[in-house]
């Protein structure tokens, strides 16, 4: 009995010390034209309590929704960071309409309206935001006519990530594009199978690099030192070759070339008669010291 009490007990403990604290954020201050913000990162803009639409006999309903905001709400959206926890939503034209925003991440999130007129909404906009988990309301008086309104957060990627839904009056305007769960996505993600690694050795890839990079800078050298050399030697070739056939000059560098061969073959035979001497004479040093 008392393994059960304490099993509960942790178990009550452990799911408190998880649980998101929501703050309520209702003590905002009021700095005109719909603008009300508080210093724990709350705000809203675009608050409309009383002001009828142009177009408007009167209120023709009065609403209140709840948009929960999150990461969890994402996960039956695969490929999607941020989600609403509902993705639309329609209601009557001149519907006073009260938005409870709940943001259940640890980050900034938003609830932006747009399209709505300007000459109630400052830039066409209803807007909700919180910093960190916290709730926050804000109401407006929906246009008249039938419309379909972009209700997104406007944090950078946001929206791309899934946090993206639509709210209609009377039957819409239509649908809008990537909306999750509602309108197929612009460019949707593909979830092929990834190509099978291929383990490449850093040390042969900078050695590779390594060489290249000096065979590179040897034939720049090379091309340089080349050029450079037959800029010096033409006004002597000019010379040595005035008055001269092709098939003469042929000759003189067939015979050029077989003294540089045989210049070639000597200065190699001397080079290894040199290293032969050089081992014969580690060798006799190895073994003297070994007789010794």
């Amino acid at each position: 009995m008392r393994s059960l009490l304490l099993t509960g007990l942790l178990f009550f403990f452990a799911s408190s010390a998880h649980a998101i604290k929501i703050e309520d954020h209702d003590k905002l201050m009021d700095h005109g034209g719909g603008h009300l913000m508080d210093m724990g990162g709350g705000m809203v803009m675009g608050q409309n309590i009383d002001r009828i639409p142009d177009g408007c006999s009167g209120i023709a309903a009065t609403k209140e929704i709840t948009v929960h905001a999150g990461h969890k709400y994402a996960k039956k959206f695969p490929g999607r960071m941020y989600a609403f926890d509902v993705q639309e939503y329609q209601f009557k034209p001149c519907t006073k309409l009260t938005i409870h925003f709940i943001n259940e991440d640890s980050v900034r999130h938003q609830c932006t309206m747009h399209g709505l007129p300007k000459y109630m909404y400052p830039k066409g906009m209803s807007h909700l935001e919180v910093t960190r988990p916290g709730k926050i309301s804000g109401t407006l008086i929906l246009p008249p006519g039938e419309k379909t309104y972009l209700v997104h957060c406007d944090l950078a990627q946001h929206m791309e990530k899934g946090m993206k839904g639509q709210l209609k009056t009377g039957s819409g305007s239509g649908d809008l594009p990537s909306i999750p769960g509602v309108t197929p996505f612009v460019i949707q993600d593909t979830y092929d199978p990834l190509p099978e690694r291929v383990v490449v050795d850093s040390s042969s890839v900078a050695g590779l690099s390594t060489t290249t990079t000096n065979n590179e800078t040897l034939m720049s050298g090379v091309t340089i030192i080349g050029i450079a050399i037959g800029l010096l030697m033409t006004p002597f070739l000019m010379r040595k070759f005035k008055g001269m056939s092709i098939a003469e000059i042929s000759a003189y560098f067939i015979g050029l070339s077989k003294q540089l061969l045989e210049l070639l073959k000597k200065l190699i035979g001397i080079l290894m008669r040199l290293i032969s001497k050089l081992i014969q004479m580690v060798v006799s040093q190895k073994k003297a010291l070994t007789d010794k």
